[in-house]
């Protein structure tokens, strides 16, 4: 459970991060993702997903 929590504030922080030093950027971002198909959206979570348990599993492991 506590590592559960960390990885949430650590997605709390990254996202604040983002949304307080470039917030125009997340604006030009979202008209980005807007733009694209259902299907590439889809693949780019997929994508994100996959990295991200990637990630988690090398820690973990290491």
């Amino acid at each position: 459970m506590s590592f559960a929590l960390l990885a949430l504030g650590l997605v709390l922080v990254v996202e604040g991060l983002v949304l307080a030093l470039a917030p125009g950027r997340i604006e030009d971002a979202l008209r980005l993702m807007a733009s694209l198909g259902l299907d590439q959206r889809r693949m780019i979570g997929l994508a994100a997903l996959a990295l991200g348990v990637v990630l988690v599993w090398l820690v973990r492991a290491g």
